[in-house]
């Protein structure tokens, strides 16, 4: 997943331009402030894109985390009174951007401290791992990351909450074992994954090959190069291995060229599932019609049909307040996942003040509410995020707590959800995770906790 670059002069000369007015943008987006400190306030930093090749995505994104905020702000008063303040700092999806917006934003706003740190993509995820526990500000990495950082022990302050790719996996198989008629009916069918060359793509090679053992399916897999504008090579192997399913494991152009190439090759596009990095808007709509029956898995379905759209629509979407440039986006699966992102945020804060108090919160408070976090039916219901966010269980060991799944099909024109919540195995694939953790723990020199002596 590398940025398309521009080499010309003048191309660099126009980013240069538009980072600054983007620039200037961010900074009147930035919560405004009073002077003097800001001490009473929570401060959330936002490690955002608005530039760059990921740009179409990430306006959507800052949009659904923005109009949340400004949502608990406006109408409910903050977090049990503490009102919330945010910024922005453009790291164009690159790593070294990722690592100064961190260290900017890591000692908090005008006094207002940082209890949560959002990488918001992969290169800054992994550049910022060993800062997290130096400084003890716990990191959320929502459907991306370090899959390994699910345990805990060795990972105190990384958080891959809801949903690891290994679970996304596992998500996958047992998805189409309902459609089949149940996991024994898996043994002697075939499952293609056309996956992205990447260390994204390859992070599912390891789950599909333990769940193929087990089920007894053909586990077929095809790597397509960056940034796969050409896949004629890959979808004629396809045809001709005539799976069952194929899994999409793409990214960026590379989707919508997959859907085109796999029509073209005759693959029928209603037994192709997208992951969660294939399963957006800008997914499917530049396949046009070859999209339609699309299936595609995500943790932050598409769609306003959820109690927090009707309460977004009435004090912020049609009051003027949105950050959306356009509010035909509004509920769209990337305005989704910000709104996501933005409330698995709240609810933290919110837990570490019912056992710190109600004030704003430190790193390592907010560290404690993240192995503690639970959001059940009643929770969800009652912030009216119940269907958009799955129900939550964290713990010391366990820093993922979800492991699900729904399933959305693309009509031509919109998402339509056509399962509940696909739950993961788990308890199947934590000794891999283990395993891979304990890896790095060696390679790191890592002491993991003892959690029964409660560190």
């Amino acid at each position: 997943m590398r940025h398309l670059r521009t080499t010309s002069r003048v191309a660099a000369r126009l980013v240069l331009l538009l980072g600054l007015v983007v620039g200037l943008g961010a900074s009147a987006r930035a919560e405004a402030t009073k002077p003097g400190s800001d001490s009473d306030k929570q401060f959330f930093p936002i490690a955002s894109y608005r530039v760059g090749a990921y740009a179409s995505s990430g306006v959507q994104i800052w949009a659904g985390l923005i109009d949340y905020f400004r949502y608990i702000n406006d109408v409910e008063g903050g977090i049990n009174g503490v009102k919330l303040v945010w910024q922005e700092c453009e790291t164009e999806w690159t790593a070294d951007k990722g690592i100064e917006c961190y260290e900017r934003f890591k000692h908090g706003l005008n006094g207002a401290p940082v209890g949560l740190y959002l990488p918001n993509g992969a290169p800054a995820a992994f550049a910022l791992t060993d800062r997290s526990y130096t400084d003890k500000i716990p990191q959320i990495t929502l459907a991306y990351g370090r899959t390994e950082a699910t345990d805990g022990r060795v990972f105190p302050y990384i958080f891959p909450v809801v949903l690891t790719f290994y679970s996304e996996a596992s998500v996958l198989v047992n998805y189409i074992a309902q459609r089949e008629g149940g996991l024994d009916k898996l043994k002697g069918k075939k499952i293609a994954t056309v996956y992205h060359d990447s260390a994204y793509g390859r992070e599912t090679l390891e789950p599909l090959k333990l769940l193929s053992e087990k089920y007894g399916f053909e586990n077929i897999q095809i790597p397509v190069a960056d940034p796969g504008n050409e896949q004629s090579a890959q979808w004629r192997q396809v045809r001709e291995a005539k799976p069952d399913w194929v899994f999409l494991r793409t990214w960026g152009v590379s989707t919508p060229v997959a859907i085109k190439t796999a029509a073209r090759f005759g693959v029928p596009v209603d037994h192709i599932i997208g992951d969660v990095w294939a399963s957006s808007e800008e997914d499917v709509i530049p396949a046009g019609d070859a999209a339609k029956g699309y299936l595609a898995l995500t943790p932050y379905p598409g769609g306003t049909n959820f109690d927090i759209h009707a309460r977004l629509r009435k004090t912020i979407i049609d009051t003027g307040k949105s950050d959306l440039r356009d509010t035909k986006s509004f509920g769209s699966v990337y305005y989704n996942s910000g709104l996501v992102d933005a409330i698995i945020q709240v609810e933290t804060i919110r837990a570490a003040q019912a056992k710190f108090g109600k004030r704003p919160v430190t790193g390592e408070e907010a560290q404690w509410a993240l192995e503690h976090l639970v959001l059940d039916d009643a929770k969800l219901k009652a912030n009216g995020a119940y269907g958009l966010v799955q129900n939550l269980k964290l713990s010391p060991a366990d820093h993922e707590g979800g492991g699900a799944a729904r399933v959305q099909q693309w009509d031509g024109t919109k998402w339509n959800l056509v399962s509940d919540w696909v739950q993961a195995d788990r308890a199947l694939l934590r000794p891999l995770i283990d395993a891979k953790s304990a890896a790095y723990a060696k390679e790191k020199g890592i002491t993991p906790r003892d959690l029964a002596a409660g560190q």
